[in-house]
């Protein structure tokens, strides 16, 4: 199945008793799970865990590339309007990166965030400049590098005014990649999808949501770059699923496709519970979640036919998530 899977720490520890280690899932029900991962579906871990080398060995026997999720090193806060931040890590990456892959590790992905409303031209330059530089890093070791720079659901703004920051970031960036000679065909991107704000009290169908989003893409993403994966950003799995079929209804310049966390991980944490006696029917539950997503990816996900949980329509928003 076509993705990126990404188990996210802080979601998985919210979701799963204080006491049971979050390895747990990450291997008995995630990796672990048959037919759930392909030789193309990449599974992501934090670093401290890739130079362990525990990541490596469960997603080579799952079919699965490893990668290092944080190549970042957490953020600081930037001189310019409250809450905006920049990433640190830069300094060290080239090192970093060189051990990430004598581990095994084959991609990596850098997170940084812009807000809709009141973002600063300065926060969009400096998120630019760091993603085309851990980039270009990456690509200098080996790594294949994911590139993401996240559209904050936060917020009462409208899908147009969300339309604007997304292209204004996206825009950016791209022309960062250039100053900074990368590759285009060998990088993925994981954006966020042009959507309200989370606070705004209106809705967008999946029509919308695709013609938003692909629209912006066609107008800001170069088509020498092979692959975007959306990330789902606080949607329920069912949103997700259904906004990612909107947008392969007709060819795409780009392979279209899903890097899910929260979207793939809540019906299947909630029917785990953390009780080993659930293991099997959590990851029957992830096989099903995986497995709609693997057909809208193709545009050939039907809602109707669909046999949902009603979890999976549960909204995940958490204001200010952070992981």
């Amino acid at each position: 199945m076509d993705g990126v899977a990404f188990a996210s720490p802080a979601f998985v520890a919210a979701a799963q008793p204080p006491a049971l280690p979050q390895a747990a899932l990450r291997g008995a029900v995630l990796l672990e799970t048959p037919g759930a991962a392909a030789p193309s579906a990449p599974a992501s871990s934090a670093a401290s865990t890739v130079s362990g080398l525990a990541a490596v060995a469960v997603g080579t026997a799952a079919m699965a590339r490893a990668g290092a999720r944080r190549a970042k090193k957490g953020k600081r806060v930037v001189s310019m309007k409250e809450g905006e931040n920049w990433c640190r890590g830069l300094d060290d990456l080239k090192e970093r990166t060189v051990d990430y892959y004598k581990a095994g590790a084959r991609f990596a992905k850098w997170r940084t965030t812009v807000r809709v409303r009141d973002h600063s031209s300065i926060a969009v330059a400096e998120a630019a400049h760091g993603l085309a530089r851990y980039a270009s890093i990456c690509q200098s070791s080996g790594l294949v590098p994911i590139i993401e720079p996240e559209i904050l659901l936060d917020g009462e703004h409208d899908i147009d005014e969300c339309l604007e920051a997304f292209e204004e970031t996206w825009a950016a960036v791209f022309k960062a990649c250039a100053d900074f000679g990368v590759c285009l065909e060998a990088v993925y991107l994981k954006p966020s999808m042009v959507t309200p704000g989370a606070q705004s009290g209106k809705t967008a169908d999946p029509k919308t949501v695709a013609e938003y989003t692909l629209g912006a893409l066609k107008r800001v993403v170069p088509p020498a770059v092979p692959g975007i994966f959306f990330l789902s950003g606080g949607q329920s799995e069912i949103q997700a699923t259904e906004n990612l079929n909107a947008m392969n209804q007709s060819p795409n310049p780009w392979h279209v496709s899903f890097s899910y966390a929260r979207a793939l991980q809540n019906t299947t944490l909630k029917t785990w519970a953390g009780k080993d006696e659930n293991i099997v029917a959590a990851q029957s539950k992830l096989f099903q979640r995986a497995g709609a997503n693997s057909k809208a990816q193709k545009g050939e996900y039907d809602a109707a036919t669909a046999d949902e949980d009603a979890t999976a329509a549960e909204g995940m928003y958490v204001k200010g998530y952070t992981y």
